[in-house]
């Protein structure tokens, strides 16, 4: 049989259409999740570990015959932490057909994200996130699996009220993710009838913080809230220190705790983090003995810290979902995460219903001790 051109060109078009969709030919065989979250610049360890504790768990879970005998699997894309690239990868994830968008990173990148997996009906699982903006008003395909930043910051401030401590200062990323925070700070004092005796800024993705240790320091509070990501926090915590402040600094989780007290070195002793999952350095739970394992068996590149931790009980919750669900479709991975109900997870309790997907409202303290470890 002879090809003549036109026919030809016909073919090998559509060749070269299945050529690009190879995630949408092998969902036979597959599941597919797919994630945009930072993998290069200065909030990149985020990124890196939370996906590589959900993938940690991912590897183990496939090596037992995966989720009804397919395997599990995510696809990522970069966006530096910058929302017009997080929609662009949005974009070109949905178009490969995955049966959920999961642990994106970042407020800002995560409220440009989920109106696209909400038009798409695509459920938007696990957001490295505690922003009230992605919960309220009540999405029918956002699912939450950590506590909120009004949880954490609530704590902060209860723990403040109880040391004494009245003066109170916010640092913050001047974007969506850190307004968020200092919502909840100024919540949380105003239960307290109080209020931050300063207010100062740093930009995403960037460690200009001069102008805001001069700002802060000038009003000599005895706390400084930091609602930022770790490259920021740390430049901030150093030249605060250098500048002659001696008060104590607080974050919210988000901040990324290992990657933190690796920038910090000795200068992160007493500095504060508040916390939305179990601590992998304490064995007290079953999840964390069962995550600490892993890592162990696996090697190389895995560690053990809160945010592959975070990736890794997500991961958990996700393959839950996905059981319940007995389809690995969109609207069955929902149907699955709502009937969770109450469940202990390894310890760590999760609730989720067809009318609440915040399954958490878990929050600790813990403390960087100034050697690169962290102490709940």
């Amino acid at each position: 049989m002879s090809l003549n051109r036109r026919t030809f060109t016909r073919a090998a078009a559509g060749a070269a259409a299945l050529a690009a969709l190879p995630s949408v030919r092998a969902q036979g065989d597959r599941i597919l999740l797919a994630q945009s979250a930072p993998f290069t610049g200065p909030s990149a360890q985020l990124g890196i570990q939370f996906h590589a504790g959900a993938r940690l768990f991912f590897e183990q879970l496939n090596a037992q015959g995966g989720i009804h005998k397919r395997a599990v699997e995510i696809v990522k894309l970069d966006d530096g932490y910058e929302p017009d690239r997080c929609v662009e990868n949005t974009r070109k994830l949905l178009a490969q057909d995955p049966v959920a968008l999961f642990a994106y990173v970042g407020t800002p990148t995560s409220l440009a994200a989920l109106p696209l997996a909400t038009a798409a009906k695509t459920p938007f699982v696990a957001p490295f996130t505690g922003a009230m903006g992605l919960r309220q008003p009540f999405n029918r395909y956002a699912f939450h699996i950590r506590a909120s930043y009004n949880d954490e910051t609530a704590l902060i401030v209860k723990n403040l009220a109880n040391l004494g401590l009245k003066k109170v200062a916010v640092f913050y990323q001047n974007d969506a993710y850190g307004k968020a925070g200092l919502d909840g700070m100024q919540l949380a004092l105003a239960a307290h009838d109080n209020k931050p005796v300063a207010l100062a800024t740093v930009e995403r993705n960037s460690v200009e913080v001069a102008a805001a240790v001069k700002t802060l320091t000038a009003a000599a509070p005895e706390a400084i809230v930091q609602i930022g990501a770790y490259k920021a926090c740390a430049a901030f915590i150093k030249a605060a220190k250098a500048a002659g402040y001696g008060g104590t600094f607080y974050n919210v989780s988000f901040v990324g705790t290992q990657a933190l007290a690796d920038e910090l070195g000795k200068d992160g002793a007493g500095v504060v983090v508040s916390q939305v999952m179990p601590s992998p350095y304490n064995p007290a739970r079953a999840i964390a003995r069962e995550f600490v394992d892993a890592v162990k068996k696996a090697g190389g590149e895995y560690q053990a810290n809160f945010s592959s931790m975070e990736g890794f009980l997500a991961a958990k919750v996700v393959a839950e979902g996905l059981r319940r669900g007995g389809k690995a479709t969109r609207e069955a991975l929902v149907a699955g995460l709502e009937s969770l109900g109450q469940q202990s997870i390894g310890g760590f309790n999760v609730s989720l219903s067809p009318t609440d997907h915040a399954a958490s409202h878990f929050v600790e303290l813990s403390m960087l001790t100034g050697d690169g470890r962290v102490r709940t």
